[in-house]
């Protein structure tokens, strides 16, 4: 009897710091061994020529998620997470989407069991909260942090979602004494909504203006101010989804000063501008989300933000409306920007599009994309070490890539159920061919093997953001000793 499960043989095993040729062991669904050599397992793959990488964690996406204005999101979780595994993602942390009334702890009740029925790969959740009633600060938030659920959303923008300042600080407070992140959608909203009125006031309705109504400095003006009050309580912050220079340079100026403020960008703000949202007739609706999409500067200035770690992390934000009256087109076939549901998809494309764009240009290395996919959404979120690396004890959450592979993108192609992508004619290089859940291969070859309900609520740990990361600088750990696991 093989003393592994599965061997996977011959790769260049990627982690965020280091690269070495070797095997690595499967048993019971963890990493048992990695070295030189491994004896072939009960199921033997042959990675020669292939990176094998963690599997991806997309820490940002909006899975059978109710909008505010009710609008359903596209995917539900069996469709979600079958993209997310075709496209190398091994575990979403998506949102439990507490709206004005509802019990939080009914609603990750909810959205939980929607997830025990359908994933086919590991989750957890962050808390949206919306209503920070005393009932909910005093006596729901304090035990689903203990449980796990270690991060609360906060909006500074949408009528229906935003909280004020001083809610803010309250939220704020409960994470400072319970242990929990923040992550923050910084807009400010009175200038959004003074930038709307007008627009639409004069007739500039088209989607295209709903770039113009989103003001490059009602970002910037935001994260500042999420960051002072952050700071004042002295509680870690996330700022998701950055899209300008400005925004970026508040939170490096932070990092600079020993804050712990860790920043995300996404797909749309390194490949889609603003002039995507002007197409004919309603076109540009599909390409509408919040914030929006830039200019080329600003596409350059994410790439320097990744690539230098201002940015931790990189996620989807994975929100799929269809262009039909069940999404984009629900207010009718000729909406006004303010009725356009905002959102695009991402999940099965976020690790292939920065694979090809960022690793084959050369503008990342190999190990900083495993450190923006993988390595640091577990860090943050305190997944790791049972997520985002390859090191003995860890789930075998794994992605075998074929760096040369060439997959030209159209809706076909990808496995959620938007009807569309944003990136239709795009050529990537580079493909995860085989991925491995806990140890289970899950797609091979494109081909899928998973059952509905076979992914597990992750374990999360409190994460170790007591002291100041700054660049989130990685720690001598089993990670750091990787070369010396792969000779022994």
């Amino acid at each position: 009897m093989s003393e592994f499960d599965l061997t996977i043989r011959n790769g260049t095993v990627v982690t965020d710091s280091e690269q070495a040729t070797g095997d690595i062991g499967v048993k019971d669904g963890v990493i048992a061994a990695m070295a030189e050599s491994l004896a072939p397992g009960a199921r033997d793959i042959d990675a020669s020529g292939k990176l094998v990488l963690p599997g991806g964690i997309d820490g940002h996406c909006h899975i059978e998620q109710l909008s505010s204005f009710g609008i359903l999101n596209a995917d539900d979780f069996y469709s979600a997470t079958v993209s997310a595994a075709h496209g190398g993602t091994t575990t979403v942390v998506p949102f439990a989407a507490q709206h004005r009334g509802q019990s939080v702890t009914q609603v990750v009740a909810a959205y939980r069991a929607l997830a025990e029925e359908k994933a086919i790969i590991d989750y957890h959740f962050h808390i949206i909260v919306t209503d920070p009633t005393p009932e909910v600060l005093e006596n729901e938030l304090p035990p689903l942090i203990a449980e796990g659920f270690r991060t609360l959303k906060i909006f500074m923008t949408y009528d229906l979602m935003r909280i004020d300042d001083y809610q803010l600080l309250q939220v704020l407070e409960v994470a400072r004494e319970h242990g929990a992140l923040i992550v923050a959608h910084a807009e400010n909203n009175d200038m959004i909504r003074w930038a709307s009125e007008r627009l639409i006031d004069q007739g500039h309705t088209a989607p295209k203006f709903h770039a113009i109504s989103h003001p490059r400095l009602a970002e910037a003006e935001a994260v500042h101010r999420a960051i002072v009050l952050a700071r004042f309580i002295d509680v870690p912050i996330l700022i998701f989804h950055v899209t300008t220079r400005e925004a970026m340079e508040e939170i490096r100026r932070a990092q600079d000063a020993g804050l712990k403020v860790y920043g995300e960008t996404c797909p749309q703000y390194l490949f889609l501008t603003a002039e995507d949202l002007d197409r004919p007739d309603t076109q540009g609706a599909k390409f509408c989300c919040s914030p929006p999409p830039r200019d080329k500067s600003d596409q350059e200035a994410m790439w320097q933000g990744l690539a230098d770690n201002t940015f931790q992390v990189f996620n989807s934000d994975h929100a799929p409306y269809r262009y039909d009256e069940t999404g984009k087109l629900s207010a009718g076939p000729n909406p006004t920007f303010k009725q356009i549901a905002n959102g695009l998809p991402g999940l099965e494309l976020r690790l292939p599009l920065l694979f090809s764009e960022g690793v084959v240009k050369g503008r990342i290395d190999a190990s900083r994309f495993v450190a923006l996919t993988s390595t640091n959404m577990a860090r943050l979120y305190g997944l790791y070490p049972g997520k985002g690396t390859l090191a003995e004890g860890s789930d075998a959450d794994i992605a075998i890539w074929d760096p040369e592979a060439e997959t030209k993108v159209t809706d076909e192609t990808t496995h959620d159920l938007t009807g569309y992508t944003p990136f239709e004619g795009w050529t990537v290089t580079g493909w995860p061919k085989t991925v491995i859940s806990r140890g289970r291969v899950i797609v091979d070859n494109g081909v899928l093997d998973a059952e509905r309900g076979s992914g597990r609520l992750a374990k999360r740990e409190l994460a170790d953001l007591a002291k100041p990361l700054g660049r989130l600088e990685p720690e001598m750990d089993a990670a750091r000793n990787f070369g010396v696991q792969m000779l022994r």
